[in-house]
């Protein structure tokens, strides 16, 4: 496999494994929350709900699937349940992973699919695990350099936390 697809199928992993830690153990109602209140019509400096945001990630690797097979497409996801959303988010992100590890070559570079849909869904994560503490449903840090990562380890299904810190 070439070196920059097991970078990108690392980086996935990595992603799956942050993502994990910020969405497990969120209440359903996490789903709704939203760092600013909408002032009646929708407004971009507002914000997404987390469940939104979740949402989002899930079409992220909808479209990365569809920019690797050489078809381009977006397809935008409502919000789901917040456990749909994850599950939903789990099983595109493993699809891309799996097409990642096929002898199938990809349409574009592996550089232009880190750049797009893959660094987004890192930042997105990011923003759920800000909105988390924001709620009031915070969780440990974690000192990741010593995670147990895996390529290909990209579901719900995660190690547990080797150092985690307050």
């Amino acid at each position: 496999m070439d070196d920059k697809i097991s970078l990108l199928r690392h980086t996935l992993a990595t992603l799956a494994y942050r993502a994990h830690k910020a969405l497990h153990g969120a209440p359903p109602e996490f789903a709704a929350f939203r760092a600013a209140p909408m002032s009646g019509a929708a407004h971009p400096a507002e914000g997404r709900t987390a469940g939104e945001i979740l949402a989002h990630m899930g079409d992220l690797f909808d479209w990365a699937l569809s920019i690797a097979n050489g078809r381009e497409v977006w397809h935008e996801c409502p919000a789901l349940s917040w456990d749909e959303g994850c599950a939903r988010f789990f099983a595109t992100l493993a699809a891309f992973d799996a097409r990642l590890a096929s002898a199938e070559p990809l349409a574009v570079t592996p550089e232009k699919l880190f750049q797009g849909p893959i660094a987004d869904a890192l930042t997105h994560t990011g923003q759920i695990a800000m909105l988390r503490r924001l709620a009031g449903w915070p969780f440990r840090g974690e000192n990741y350099f010593v995670a147990e990562i895996t390529a290909g380890r990209v579901g719900p299904d995660q190690p547990p936390p080797r150092k985690e810190f307050d």
